[in-house]
Order: structure tokens, then sequence, then C-alpha cells
């Protein structure tokens, strides 16, 4: 039996996310039907059996969400999606007993309260289960068993279930997180964007708690992002739970195996924080692999890891309210607070921020020539403050905050130096 899923990811990557999901359907499917569809902003359409939903949420880095796509028609009032709503067989899915959470989101809806939509869709589950089954589902909106959403445009509803669960970015292993977390969706599509493959050195001189680098070694140690954790799917009535079970268990093997046979990564960290490192270090072990090599060090004072050229990728916490760490109103060194990178969360100092930024694209320039560097940032002048030209640059939102991927090639001899102290300046 085929079905139609929707897979939301970060804006921005949906190309990629759609390239994953063929990866996965030729690599793990074994034959089983699986068509991709439609990539719009926010996500990618695709056709499939149940194995085919299932390995999306096991083996997907990108998505956010797997959702089933259960009912789509027009509207023009609530009255229409509570109509639209009570039809669908909820009983064939759920029980009463499962708590319920119901999400509506929307783009140009003519409805004047999203709130009260939500609530027209979930007295029509209800008033559906209580006919069918003389009980009505309890409402929880922490941690619910069964989570439904609404899609309505201008003119259409679509109602999806969400086979997922907890979003897909929660792995399960990350507990300690730094100032300025980056979801761990996003941070494995910018390591797909920047091309990088297992073998290649990849190098995050400000990597926080570690969520870049544990991307990558689970990519090079081929283990599945949701191998550790639970799905929504697992609570329905309606499952293929033969195929589910075939697919985990080939997942635990493959973690098994790669677990007993790791060599090298050539995946580096540093930051400035010794007790980001910790945090860093304690998420690695609960993903499941040895601590990966990683230095307490300033980033502008960074070098390669390696003598071979790889990737470098950074994530520097932006914002309103951070300051470059180690120089206080009369030079003392400040080191309270929540830090990572080279900074702390505190009252900004644009000077500061400048003089590191310029020092930092300083080392990437003098340091690292033959490696190519990729930086997230919300501010679109960083190359500027860096004193470097971008060779790329990608749009990306981290959550609703509009960011760029800037690429810069470090070619030896096509950055103009910067004068000395004691040399004219044109």
């Amino acid at each position: 039996m085929s079905f139609e899923f929707f897979i939301p990811c970060p804006r921005g990557l949906e190309a990629a996310l759609a390239a994953e999901l063929a990866e996965i359907a030729s690599r793990h499917l074994n034959g089983a039907p699986f068509t991709a569809g439609e990539q719009v902003p926010g996500g990618v359409h695709f056709k499939g059996g149940w194995a085919a939903g299932m390995a999306a949420n096991l083996h997907s880095r990108i998505a956010s969400r797997v959702l089933l796509k259960i009912a789509h028609r027009p509207y023009r009032n609530e009255q229409d999606i509570y109509a639209l709503a009570l039809e669908q067989h909820w009983e064939q899915w759920f029980s009463a007993n499962e708590t319920l959470r119901v999400d509506v989101t929307a783009i140009k809806s003519p409805l004047r309260s999203l709130e009260f939509a939500t609530l027209r869709v979930k007295d029509a589950i209800c008033d559906r289960l209580r006919d069918k089954t003389g009980a009505r589902p309890s409402i929880d909106t922490g941690s619910p068993d069964v989570r439904v959403f609404a899609f309505v445009t201008a003119t259409d509803c679509t109602l999806y279930l969400d086979t997922s669960g907890e979003p897909l970015f929660k792995r399960g292993w990350r507990l300690d997180k730094g100032a300025a977390p980056l979801r761990e969706n996003l941070a494995a599509g910018i390591l797909r964007l920047t091309g990088w493959t297992p073998g290649t050195p990849l190098y995050d001189p400000m990597c926080g708690s570690g969520t870049f680098l544990a991307e990558a070694a689970q990519v090079a140690m081929n283990i599945a992002p949701g191998v550790d954790r639970r799905f929504g799917f697992e609570k329905f009535r309606q499952y293929d739970v033969s195929a589910w079970q075939a697919l985990k268990v080939a997942a635990q093997d493959a973690k098994r195996a790669a677990r007993a046979g790791r060599g090298d990564l050539l995946i580096f960290g540093s930051d400035i924080s010794d007790n980001m490192l910790e945090k860093a270090r304690a998420n690695f072990e609960r993903a499941g692999f040895p601590a990966l090599p990683l230095k307490q060090l300033d980033a502008r004072n960074m070098t390669p890891p390696v003598s071979e050229a790889g990737i470098l990728v950074a994530n520097p916490p932006y914002g309103e309210r951070i300051e470059v760490r180690g120089r206080g109103p009369r030079g003392e060194i400040r080191n309270t607070g929540r830090e990572e990178g080279g900074f702390r969360r505190a009252e900004a100092d644009t000077g500061d921020i400048a003089e590191f930024f310029q020092s930092f694209g300083d080392a990437l320039k003098k340091r690292f020539t033959g490696w190519h560097a990729f930086v997230l940032t919300s501010d679109r002048k960083l190359p500027g403050q860096l004193r470097l030209r971008e060779s790329a640059k990608t749009p990306l939102y981290n959550g609703a905050l509009e960011c760029r991927l800037f690429r810069f090639d470090l070619i030896a001899g096509s950055v103009r130096q910067r004068p000395a102290a004691d040399e004219p300046k044109a």
C-alpha cells in the first residue's frame, strides 16, 4: 500500500533533503516503492509504503518530521475544516487511550484565528472517536502520544498524522547545549552543503557542545541518526511491524560494526571554553562513539589539525548579546557567563567583535591555505569583517532567523594582505 508523505526541513535545505531521501531509498528499501515528489519551501513530498516512511524517520539526518497525509480538500471556513477532520477514520490509527495534540499552520489563510481552527480540528477528532468508540482522547500539548498537523492555504486544508513523535533533530544524545545551540538536522544539512565526505579532514574551531562534529562522526561511522530513539508511528494501530524490525535491527548491527572497526575519523574541534569541551565529550559518549580530538583554544590562534587540507566549518554565536571573551574595559580577563567559540553572552562590544573576526580572518588566510571554510551567520557583512571574498553564499534559516552560509576558498595569493601597522594605507 502506498502513502503520501511530507517531510519538513530547515528552509534552504530542500534540495539536500531530496537527494538524501533518494540515497535512503537506494540503500535501505531493497526495491520497496518510493517516488520522489515536489520540493516546496520548507520541505519535500514523496510517495511510498510504510517502509519508506519508517526509513526516512530512522535514517534522515536533515528531516524535521515525517508527516503522513490523511486528507486534502478546499475549505471556506472553520466549519469546513471541522467537517473534513470529522470524516477521517482516526479510529483506525489510534484509540481514545492515546493522548492527542493538534497543530495548525497557515500561509495566506483568510481564517481570523488559528487557535479556533486548531480547536475545531481537535473537536472533530475527539467527536469522531467518541462516536465510534464511546470515549474521547485526552489532550497533552507537552508529550502527546499522537500529533495531528493541519496545513491551510488560502483555499485548501491538508491533514497530516505525524509519524515521528519528537522532532527528528532530537537524536537522543545531546543533553548539554551551548549558549547558541545549532539543531542537529541543520548541522547535518550544512555538512552536506559543504561537500564533506568521510576521510576528508573536518575542523570546527568554535565547536561548542560538538554538534557539527557529532553529526560528521555518525556519518563517517554509518550510525543512523534515529537508531537510539523511538518514533510516533510505534504507537499507531497500523504500521508494518516486520518491516520496522528489519530496518531497526540492520541499523543496530551497523552501529555495532562501526564502533568495533573505527579508525581515525579525521574530525577535529576546538573551543575557548573548557566547560563547553567537557559537554562535547559527554555528548560524544552518549552518541555512541569514542572521544574525538578536542583542544581548548581561542579561534584566533587556531592552526590546521593535520597537514592535509580539508573542510573548516563554524557557527560563531551571533545576535544582540554576544561579546568576545578575554578583554575587559581595563584589559582584565572576563571569564563568567555561558561561553562558546571565542564569545561569551553579555552586552555586545562592537569593537571587540570586529577585532575578533578580523583576527579570525587573518588566521584563515595565513594558516589554512588550500582549505575550504564555511561559516554560518546572520550577519551578511561577515566577509567584509573577515576581509575575505566569499566564493558562494547559501541562504538558510536557523529557526526563524535568516542566515547565510558563506564559503571561502582559501587559495594562496588570492587575498590581498592587510598593510603592516607602520605602512601607509592607500
